[in-house]
C-alpha cells in the first residue's frame, strides 16, 4: 500500500487536488479486511455495552484530569498518514472530527437492523434533474454549517464499516412510531424515471408488496368516513398508462387493507398510509378546545427532565491587569515609536500564491506609509474650506485577504488621521448584500488597491456598480504612487486613548442581518495590554497568522497586538492554504516562529498534507493559539494534530484553545503550561443533558457524549459570569448550562447605529434568584455558551446562533453537523458541506439540513443517505428532523472565505430558491402539538333546539326569502307592461311563436366572433322558423311521431317527473360545435333547442367533444346519450363526422349511436303541427352537468319552472325588450344555458352572444364589446374574468387608448356554483377602474343542481356585502364573525340578492333542524322554478325524495324543500331591501361533498388551496383532496422544472402554520393538469382518480414522513 502525504509541492496535479479537497481517493497504509479485524478485537469487549438500554444515570457534575484516557483516539505517529481513515473522495471539517463520536454512530445505527423497509420513495421525473458540474474553483474548507469562514469537515474515521453495521433502517422506523422516548424522522427515497436499475426496480416491488405486521390501530389523522363511490368516469374509459419513460413494475392486485392497486402511486400512498397508522409516541397532554377555538398547549414537562441542583454561580475574576511603565498612550504612539527607533525592524511579511515571501514591509515603511495616507485622507482629497473626511466619520476599507500589507496601511493611515476605519468584504457579486449593516449609513468613501478597484463588477460605462443598499461611495486607491508626501510641518494628531470608536468590525447575526461593533479606542489599547499579558508577548518574537486580518483574532493578534509588541508577523493567506496547505507549518519551521494563529481546519489541511519531513521542526513554538478551540469538536483536531507533530518537536503544552466573540472580543485564552505538567481536563458530557441545559457526566450511554476541552481562564482585567440565554439575565447554577457575559475595559462598546440592540447585548445587569441586581456593573453577552469548571476553567459547548429550540430542548447546530457528518457522508456529501438550521412552523422550531451532494452520487446512497441520518440524529439527540434536503455540488451561498452561509441558506429555504435535487419532509414525526382532534357530538335534536314562531333557542331563524313574485290578472296592464307571454302563455314554445307573430323582425341574439364582428343575428321570425325546419327534420328523418308515440309513452306512464320509468321515453341530444368554428353554434343550438320543444321531444344541451382531445372529452358524451337514453342526437356536419371518425372509434363505440341529423341540411317544409304540452308540469328539458367531486348529474326541468324562472330573472334584472344585455358563458348548463337559450325569447331583451372560446382568440373582445354596444347589465364566468384579469391587467392604458369606456356597465354578474371569490372580483374591480368600471358593478350569481338560481345581483337590491369570519370556527361548523384584518379571518361576499319566489332556510345537515341567524348549515331552498328531480334509469327514489322534497324535523315540518348540498349562513344587515325591510344577506361557504374531514374538522378545499399557491410564486394553481386520510396536494409550476422540490417544504409549512394540517403527499405537475370545468371549477375528484391511476405524469411526487 502507498503512504499517505507528501510535501504538496512534489505532488502530482491529481494529488495535490486531492489535498486541496477535492473529490479523489484517500490513501491508507493497512489492507481493509486488516483493519476490520484490528477493529473488531478492539470493540470486541463494549459491544453489549453499545446495544444495551440507552438511559441517563445524571447525578453529579465530574471532570476527569486524567486527559489521556478520556482524550479521542487518534492514530500514533506511525499510522498518522491515514491508517484509520477510508478511501474517500469527500473532505470532512476537522473542527467536528472525533473518532469516538464516530463510533457512537455507527454503534447507534447498528441497531436499527433486521427489518425491510416500509416507506415509499418519491417520485422524480428523470428530465427535470441534472446535477450541475462541480466547478474547480471551489475552495477545499467551503463547508462549515456555522458562519465560521469555511472550517473543513474531516474525513469520516471508521466510515468504511457502515456497509456492515448499517441494515434496513425499518426497525428505526417501527420504532420511532411507538417509541416513547423518540421524536424521529421517516425517511423517504426517490426513484428515477428512466433509469433501468435492477436494485432500484427491486426495491419497488419490495416496496408494493410490503405489509405491516403489527396490528393497525385506529388512523390517527382525521376521521373522515368514506365517501360514497360515485361515476367519476366512463367505465370503458382506459388509464393513459404510465408517465412518460417509466417502466411498469409488477404490483399486487390488492393493498394490506384490500385497495385495488393499479399505479405504483396508489400503492406508495397505501404503503405511507400503513406506516402513519402506528401511533407515533406516547399521547401527549390533552389539549382542550375552547367555544370558539383551538388552543395549542405546550405538552406538560416530562417529571424526568434533569435539573439543575448545584449552588448560584460566583462570578469568575481574571488575573488583574500588570501596569507597564513604558505601555504606550496610544496604538499610533507604538507604531510611531517603532517607525522611528525600529525603522528596519521587519513587521509584515506576505506570501505569494505558492506560499513563498512575496515581500516584507517594514516598521518604517508601515510608519511612512501610514503618514502619507493620513495626510492625503486629510488634506488632498478636497478644499481646505470643505474637506471630504472629517475626525469621526467612518471610511470602508475594501481589499482581499492576498493583500495585507495594504490594509495594514490603510487600517493605521485611518487611525492617524483619526477616522474610523470599518473593514468589509470586497463586494463580489454572490457578497454584496452581505456586507450591509448599519454602521454602512453616512460612509462616503472606500479605501481600495488598484488592483482590487480593476476587479470590482463595473457598469457598461466603466463606473464602478451601485450595489444594492449601498450608498453612492468614493473611492479612493491607497497604492503608494498615489499618495501625497506629507509637509515637513505636518504632524499627525495622536491623542491619548479615550471612548471614542477608534474601528468598526462587522458581525453577522443568526437571522443574518450584518451589523457593525465599534471598539473604542481605549478598549483597543486595553485589549492588546490583556493579550499582550495573556499571551506573554515579547519584543521582536515572529508570529505566523493564518486568519483573516480584516477581523477577529487575525485583526487582534496579527495587525493590533504585533505592531504594540514589536513583533514580526508572517501572513498566510487563504489563497495560499488552498495551494500550499502545509505553508503555515514550513513558515513556522523557517522562522522559528513563537506564535501561530491557526483554526483547527489548518490543523487538519497541514495534518493531511503532511510527509514524514525530517526538515520540518515545530519545537520553537512556544504557543500555538487554536482560534475557535470554543467549538466543542476542536479536541480531537488538537490531538490528531499533536499526534502528528510531537514528533517533531511540538510540545503538547503549547496548544492553547481561546474563545473569543466580536462583542467581547477575547473571552478567554489558555495559557502555555510549563514543560512536563500534566495537561488540562477533559469533560465528557451528555448531550442529553446538555439538551436541557445541565451539565451531567455520561456515564451510561457512551452513544450520546460529548467531550469538551477547556478554553483556559478567564482575560486578564475582566470579569465573567454565566447567566440563562432566554429571558432575564439570571445568574446559573454551577451545574447549569448559560450565556458568558463578561464585564471588561477591553471589549465592544456597542452596535453601531443600533441603540436598542446595543442596551439589550452591551448594558446587562445579571440578576439572582430572587430577580435582584448582583451589581451595577454593566456586562456584554458574548453569545457564547458554557459553563465554569473547576479551577475556573471555561468550558464552551456551543453558541447562541447555533442554538436550535425544539419542544423546550436546545440542541447546538454543530453537534448535529457532526452527527450528519458521521454517516458514510464520503458517498453523498460533497465535501462535507452541510447547513443546520431552524424554521419556525406552527410554533415551534423545527430542524433542517441541507447538504451538497455529489456530482457522482446515486439517488439510492442519497436515500440511504438521509435515512440513516434521521436514524443517527433520532437515537443520539432524541429530536426528530423537519426537512432533508440535499442540493447539488457547489450551489450553496458562501461566506466571504468559503464557509457555507447558513442565514442565506435558510433565507433561500424559506423563498423557494434553494433548488434542491433530493429532499425529504417528517413532519408527521416531529410536529407533536398540534391540537387534539376534535370528537363529534351525537347527533339529536335536544332541548337547545327549541323554536318559538321564527326563533330557533333564542336567535332569529336563520331563514330569507326574495320578493314576491305576484300575479297580474288585468289583460290591459298585462301588455302595457310587456308581460303577454308571461301571463298567456305558460310554454316558451308558446312565447316564441307569439313574439314572431307580434315582433316578427326584432332581433333577439346577436353573435360575435374573435374580431368583434356580428357573425349572425336572428330575428323572433328567424329564430321560429329555424326551429319549425328543426322539427320537420325531427319527424321525417329520426322516426320519432310526435303526437302518437310520445303522447302514448305520457298516457301509459306516470308523470314525466317521476323516477320510476321502465320505459325511456323518445328524449333527443342536442350538440351544438365549438364557438371557434366558421359555422353558428349559437344560433345553432337555440333553434335546435325550440325545435325539440316544437316537435314535443325533450332536448339535452352536451358540450361538443373537442377534436384534438377526443379521448378525454368523447367518453362524457357517450356517458350523457347512455344515462339519458338519447334517442336521436341532433349536431352539425363536421361534428357529424368527427363522431364517427376513427379517432373517436378509439374512446368509444361509434357503431352504436344513435341517429344523427345533420342540422345543415333541413328540410324547406314546415311541420304539419307544433306541439303544446297537455300541462306545465310536463318535463321540458333535462339538464347535465358534471359537477366538482366529479358525479354526473341530469336534472329534470319542467315547463313551469322553466318559465317561472325566466319570469323571476326578468323581474330581478328588469329585463324589457329595448334592453341590450351581453353574455360571455358557456351555454351547456345551468344558468348560462337559461341566459343563453330562455330569457330572452321570454323577456324579448336583445341577446348579445359572445363564445367564451373567441375571448382564447382576443382577449378584449368582451370589454370592448360593452364599450361599443353600451352594456348595461353583462353575465360572465369566472373563467372569463379570471382570463381578463390576467391577461389584460398590464394593457389597461393601451385600451383606454383604443376607446374602451366601461362607465356604461351598470351590473356585470359572475355566474357560479361556488363560493365568490373575492379576490378575483376584487382585482377585475381594481384593474379596469381606470376604464370607467364603477366598483359596485360586479357581483356574483349563486345556483345548484336543484334550483339552478337561487341568487342573482339585481337592479333594486342593495350592494353586496362582505363580512369577515373566522376560519377556526368554520372548521367547528360555526360561524364567528371578527374585524377585517384579524388573525385566520377570511373574507365572505354575499352570493347577491335572494331571487322573487325563492326562500332559503339554514338547516343542520345532520338534525335537519333550523339553525339560528349566523349560524353555518346547509341551505335550503323552496322555490317555484327547482328542478323536479333527478333523471335516472332505475329508481333511487330515496335519493330523489332526499334532494327535492324534505322535510324539517321541526318547525315547519309540512313544508317541502331542496337541498342544494351546499353549506352557508344567513345573515340580517343593516341595508335595506326592495321592500324596505332589513336585507338579509345569504353567504355561501363552500360545498358539502366536497369538504374535507381531517383530525375531526371541516375544511373547505378553496381555503387550503389559496395558501398553498401564496406559498410560491412559480405555483400557477393548486388542488387538494383526501385519499385514506392522506392529505394531496396538487401544485402546478409555472417555473423552470428545477424549481419543484423548492415547492415541497413551503406547501407543507404554509398548509401546516395556517391549517393545522400535515400534507401526506405533495405532488408537482406541470400548467393546465389540473382539470377545469366550464364554469372555471376544479374537478378534484378527476384529479385524484388520474393521480391515483398514475396518469398525471408529475414532475415529482414527495411522500411526507
Amino acid at each position: 500500500p502507498r503512504l499517505r502525504g507528501v510535501d504538496s509541492q512534489s505532488l502530482s496535479g491529481e494529488d495535490s487536488q486531492s489535498l486541496s479537497g477535492e473529490d479523489s481517493q484517500s490513501l491508507s497504509d493497512i489492507t481493509q479486511k486488516g483493519y476490520e479485524k484490528k477493529r473488531a478485537k478492539l470493540l470486541g469487549p463494549f459491544l453489549p455495552q453499545i446495544t444495551s438500554k440507552t438511559h441517563f444515570f445524571l447525578l453529579f457534575f465530574l471532570l476527569s484530569y486524567s486527559s489521556s484516557s478520556l482524550r479521542s483516539p487518534a492514530p500514533g505517529p506511525s499510522s498518522s498518514s491515514g491508517g484509520r481513515r477510508n478511501r474517500s473522495g469527500g473532505t470532512r471539517d476537522d473542527r467536528y472530527r472525533s473518532d469516538i463520536h464516530t463510533e457512537a454512530v455507527q454503534a447507534a445505527l447498528a441497531k436499527h437492523k433486521e427489518e425491510k423497509m416500509a416507506l415509499p420513495m418519491p417520485t422524480k421525473r428523470r428530465s427535470a434533474f441534472v446535477q450541475s458540474p462541480a466547478e474547480d474553483c471551489t475552495p477545499p474548507d467551503t463547508s462549515s454549517a456555522s458562519e465560521d469562514e469555511g472550517s473543513l469537515r474531516r474525513q469520516a474515521a471508521l466510515s468504511a464499516v457502515l456497509a456492515q453495521s448499517l441494515q434496513s433502517p425499518d426497525y428505526w422506523i417501527n420504532r420511532s412510531v411507538q417509541s416513547s422516548s423518540s421524536t424521529s424522522s421517516s425517511t423517504s427515497s426517490t426513484l428515477s424515471h428512466g433509469e433501468n436499475k435492477t436494485p432500484t426496480s427491486a426495491l419497488a416491488d419490495i416496496l408494493a408488496s410490503t405489509r405491516i405486521e403489527n396490528s393497525v390501530p385506529p388512523d390517527v389523522t382525521s376521521s373522515t368516513p368514506e365517501r360514497r363511490s360515485r361515476v367519476d368516469l366512463p367505465p370503458n374509459a382506459m388509464p393513459r398508462g404510465m408517465p412518460r419513460g417509466q417502466s411498469r413494475t409488477s404490483m399486487l392486485d390488492t393493498t394490506a387493507d384490500g385497495v385495488p392497486v393499479n399505479s405504483r402511486v396508489s400503492t406508495k400512498i397505501q404503503q405511507l398510509l400503513n406506516t402513519l397508522k402506528r401511533p407515533k409516541r406516547p399521547p401527549l397532554s390533552d389539549f382542550f378546545l375552547d367555544d370558539s377555538e383551538e388552543i395549542v398547549e405546550v405538552p406538560q414537562p416530562d417529571p424526568n427532565t434533569p435539573r439543575p441542583e448545584g449552588r448560584q454561580i460566583i462570578p469568575v475574576k481574571g488575573e488583574p491587569l500588570g501596569v507597564v511603565s513604558n505601555w504606550p498612550p496610544a496604538l499610533q504612539a507604538a507604531l510611531a515609536r517603532w517607525g522611528a527607533s525600529q525603522a528596519k525592524s521587519p513587521a509584515l511579511t506576505t506570501l505569494d500564491v505558492t506560499g513563498k515571501p512575496l515581500y516584507t514591509l517594514t516598521y518604517g515603511k508601515l510608519w511612512s506609509r501610514s503618514l502619507k495616507l493620513a495626510y492625503t485622507l486629510l488634506n488632498k482629497l478636497g478644499t481646505k474650506n470643505e474637506p471630504v473626511l472629517r475626525p469621526g466619520d467612518r471610511v470602508a476599507l475594501v481589499y482581499p485577504n492576498t493583500d495585507p500589507a495594504m490594509f495594514w496601511v490603510a487600517f493605521y493611515g485611518c487611525l492617524l488621521a483619526e477616522v474610523i476605519p470599518v473593514p468589509i468584504e470586497v463586494p463580489l457579486s454572490r457578497q454584496i448584500s452581505f456586507v450591509l449593516f448599519k454602521c454602512f449609513c453616512g460612509v462616503g468613501l472606500a479605501l481600495t488597491s488598484e488592483i482590487c478597484l480593476k476587479g470590482l463588477p463595473k457598469t457598461p460605462q466603466g463606473e464602478i456598480m451601485q450595489f444594492k443598499g449601498w450608498p453612492r461611495m468614493k473611492w479612493v486607491v491607497t497604492d503608494t504612487k498615489y499618495l501625497t508626501k506629507p509637509s515637513k510641518d505636518w504632524q499627525p494628531h495622536i491623542p491619548t486613548a479615550n471612548t471614542d470608536t477608534a474601528y468598526i468590525e462587522y458581525k453577522a447575526s443568526k437571522e443574518g442581518t450584518v451589523m457593525g461593533v465599534a471598539v473604542s479606542k481605549i478598549a483597543l489599547l486595553t485589549h492588546c495590554q490583556a493579550l499582550t499579558q495573556a499571551c506573554n508577548y515579547c519584543e521582536g518574537e515572529t508570529l505566523v497568522n493564518v486568519l483573516d486580518c480584516k477581523k477577529d483574532m487575525g485583526l487582534w493578534h496579527g495587525v493590533l497586538t504585533s505592531v504594540m509588541n514589536r513583533i514580526h508577523t508572517i501572513t498566510v493567506p487563504y489563497a495560499v492554504m488552498k495551494a500550499c496547505p502545509m505553508s503555515w507549518v514550513q513558515r513556522v519551521h523557517i522562522h522559528k516562529a513563537r506564535v501561530a494563529v491557526v483554526k483547527c481546519r489548518d490543523l487538519h489541511w497541514a495534518m493531511m498534507a503532511h510527509r514524514d519531513q525530517r526538515d520540518t521542526n515545530l519545537s520553537s513554538i512556544r504557543m500555538l493559539i487554536v482560534a475557535d478551540g470554543a467549538n466543542p469538536w476542536s479536541v480531537s483536531s488538537c490531538d490528531a494534530f499533536l499526534n502528528v507533530f510531537q514528533s517533531h518537536g511540538l510540545k503538547p503544552e503549547v496548544i492553547c484553545p481561546c474563545a473569543s466573540s466580536p462583542e467581547a472580543l477575547t473571552v478567554a485564552i489558555r495559557r502555555p503550561g510549563a514543560r512536563g505538567t500534566a495537561l488540562p481536563a477533559r469533560a465528557i458530557l451528555s448531550m442529553g443533558g446538555l439538551s436541557h441545559g445541565v451539565i451531567r457526566v455520561n456515564t451510561e450511554d457512551k452513544n450520546s457524549a460529548l467531550t469538551v476541552q477547556d478554553v483556559g481562564h478567564v482575560m486578564p482585567g475582566a470579569l465573567m459570569c454565566i447567566v440563562k440565554p432566554d429571558g432575564p439575565p439570571q445568574l446559573c447554577k454551577t451545574d447549569e448550562i448559560g450565556e458568558i457575559v463578561l464585564n471588561s475595559r477591553a471589549g465592544g462598546t456597542l452596535y453601531y447605529g443600533l441603540p436598542g440592540v446595543t442596551k439589550n447585548t452591551f448594558e446587562v445587569i445579571p440578576v439572582n434568584q430572587a430577580g435582584a441586581p448582583i451589581g451595577d456593573i454593566p456586562f456584554t453577552r458574548t453569545g457564547l455558551l458554557g459553563f465554569v469548571g473547576p479551577g475556573s476553567l471555561v468550558f464552551v459547548v456551543g453558541k447562541n446562533e447555533g442554538l436550535l429550540t425544539v419542544s423546550g430542548r436546545r440542541h447546538n447546530a454543530d453537534d448535529l453537523v457532526a452527527t450528519a457528518l458521521a454517516v458514510e457522508p464520503v458517498k453523498t456529501v460533497y465535501r462535507g458541506r452541510i447547513a443546520v438550521f431552524s424554521v419556525t412552523v406552527f410554533y415551534d422550531e423545527r430542524i433542517v439540513i441541507v447538504a451538497e451532494q455529489r456530482p457522482d452520487a446515486s439517488e439510492e446512497d442519497s436515500f440511504q443517505w438521509m435515512s440513516r441520518v434521521l436514524q443517527a440524529i433520532d437515537s443520539i439527540h432524541q429530536v426528530g428532523l423537519y426537512c432533508l434536503a440535499l442540493v447539488p455540488a457547489n450551489t450553496l451561498p458562501k461566506t466571504p472565505l468559503g464557509g457555507i452561509h447558513i442565514s442565506e441558506t435558510k433565507q433561500n429555504f424559506l423563498e423557494g430558491n434553494l433548488h434542491p435535487c433530493n429532499i425529504l419532509l417528517c413532519p408527521h414525526t416531529c410536529v407533536t402539538n398540534l391540537p387534539k382532534p376534535r370528537q363529534k357530538q351525537p347527533v339529536g335534536v335536544g332541548p337547545a333546539s327549541i323554536m318559538v314562531g321564527n326563533l330557533v333557542a333564542g336567535n332569529r331563524m336563520s331563514q330569507a326569502a326574495g320578493r314576491e313574485l305576484g300575479v297580474v290578472e288585468e289583460e290591459g296592464l298585462v301588455r302595457k307592461l310587456c308581460m303577454w307571454p308571461t301571463m298567456m302563455h305558460q310554454f316558451l314554445s308558446e312565447a316564441l311563436q307569439w313574439r314572431a307573430q307580434s315582433d316578427p323582425d326584432h332581433v333577439l341574439y346577436v353573435l360575435l366572433n374573435a374580431k368583434g364582428a356580428a357573425v349572425c343575428t336572428a330575428t323572433c321570425v328567424q329564430l321560429h322558423k329555424r326551429a319549425e325546419k328543426i322539427t320537420s327534420a325531427l319527424i321525417e328523418r329520426g322516426g320519432l311521431n310526435t303526437g302518437d308515440n310520445v303522447l302514448n309513452a305520457i298516457v301509459n306512464r306516470p308523470p314525466l317527473f317521476s323516477p320510476s320509468l321502465s320505459v325511456p321515453f323518445p328524449t333527443l341530444l342536442t350538440l351544438s360545435l365549438p364557438p371557434s368554428l366558421p359555422l353558428t353554434p349559437g344560433i345553432d343550438l337555440i333553434a335546435a333547442f325550440y325545435g325539440c320543444l316544437y316537435a314535443g321531444l325533450i332536448p339535452v344541451t352536451v358540450r361538443p367533444p373537442h377534436p384534438q382531445n377526443l379521448a378525454a372529452t368523447l367518453p362524457t358524451v357517450r356517458m350523457i346519450i347512455d344515462v339519458s337514453k338519447a334517442a336521436c342526437i341532433l349536431t352539425t356536419q363536421p361534428l357529424m363526422r368527427i363522431l364517427r371518425s376513427r379517432e373517436a372509434a378509439a374512446s368509444v363505440n361509434v357503431k352504436t349511436w344513435p341517429t344523427i341529423i345533420d342540422t345543415d341540411d333541413l328540410p324547406r317544409r314546415r311541420p304539419p303541427q307544433l306541439y303544446k304540452p297537455p300541462t306545465a308540469e310536463m318535463l321540458a328539458y333535462l339538464d347535465f352537468s358534471v359537477s366538482t367531486t366529479g358525479m354526473l348529474t341530469g336534472v329534470k326541468m319542467s315547463h313551469s319552472a322553466v318559465s317561472t324562472l325566466c319570469r323571476s330573472i326578468k323581474l330581478q334584472c328588469e329585463l324589457y325588450s329595448s334592453r341590450q344585455i351581453a353574455i360571455c358563458l358557456d351555454p351547456y348548463c345551468g344558468l348560462g344555458f337559461v341566459q343563453w337559450c330562455l330569457s330572452s325569447v321570454y323577456s324579448g331583451h336583445q341577446s348579445i352572444l359572445i363564445p367564451p372560446m373567441e375571448l382564447e382568440l382576443s382577449l378584449p373582445l368582451w370589454l370592448s364589446t360593452l364599450s361599443q354596444y353600451k352594456i348595461r347589465d353583462t353575465f360572465c364566468s369566472y373563467s372569463v374574468m379570471e382570463l381578463c384579469t390576467k391577461g389584460l391587467g398590464t394593457q389597461t392604458d393601451s385600451l383606454k387608448a383604443r376607446g374602451v369606456n366601461l362607465s356604461c356597465v351598470r351590473s356585470c354578474v359572475v355566474i357560479a356554483e361556488e363560493r365568490p371569490r373575492l379576490a378575483l372580483t376584487q382585482s377585475f374591480s381594481k384593474l379596469f377602474k381606470d376604464l370607467g368600471l364603477s366598483p359596485r358593478a360586479v357581483s356574483t350569481a349563486f345556483g345548484s343542481r336543484v334550483n339552478l338560481a337561487i341568487c342573482l345581483q339585481g337592479t333594486a337590491g342593495p350592494d353586496p356585502s362582505t363580512v369577515y369570519v373566522d376560519m377556526k370556527s368554520l372548521r367547528h361548523d360555526r360561524v364567528r364573525l371578527v374585524e377585517r384584518g384579524a388573525p385566520q379571518s377570511l373574507p365572505l361576499m354575499e352570493s347577491g340578492t335572494i331571487l322573487p319566489g325563492v326562500k332559503v332556510i339554514i338547516v343542520n345537515p345532520e338534525t335537519r333542524g333550523p339553525l339560528g341567524d349566523s349560524h353555518l348549515g346547509e341551505i335550503w331552498v323552496q322555490s317555484p322554478h327547482s328542478s323536479s328531480g333527478y333523471y335516472t334509469i332505475y329508481g333511487e327514489e330515496s335519493l330523489q325524495a332526499d334532494h327535492f322534497n324534505t322535510r324539517l324535523s321541526f318547525g315547519e315540518p309540512h313544508t317541502l324543500w331542496a337541498r342544494t348540498g351546499y353549506l352557508g349562513f344567513v345573515k340580517r344587515t343593516e341595508l335595506l331591501g326592495s321592500t324596505g325591510d332589513r336585507h338579509d344577506a345569504l353567504f355561501v361557504v363552500g360545498q358539502l361533498d366536497e369538504t374535507l374531514e381531517l383530525r375531526g374538522l371541516r375544511y373547505h378545499p378553496i381555503d387550503i388551496e389559496t395558501s398553498v399557491s401564496r406559498a410560491h410564486r412559480s405555483i400557477a394553481e393548486s388542488a387538494v383532496f383526501t385519499w385514506t386520510n392522506l392529505l394531496v396536494v396538487v401544485a402546478e409550476l409555472a417555473g423552470s422544472e428545477q424549481e419543484a422540490l423548492d415547492l415541497v417544504p413551503l406547501v407543507t409549512n404554509v398548509v401546516l402554520e395556517e391549517h393545522h394540517l400535515i400534507v401526506g403527499v405533495v405532488v408537482v405537475v406541470d400548467p393546465g393538469v389540473i382539470p377545469i370545468n366550464s364554469r372555471g371549477e376544479k374537478q378534484r375528484m378527476h384529479l385524484r382518480d388520474s393521480f391515483l391511476a398514475d396518469q398525471l405524469d408529475p414532475i415529482y411526487v414527495a411522500y411526507n414522513m
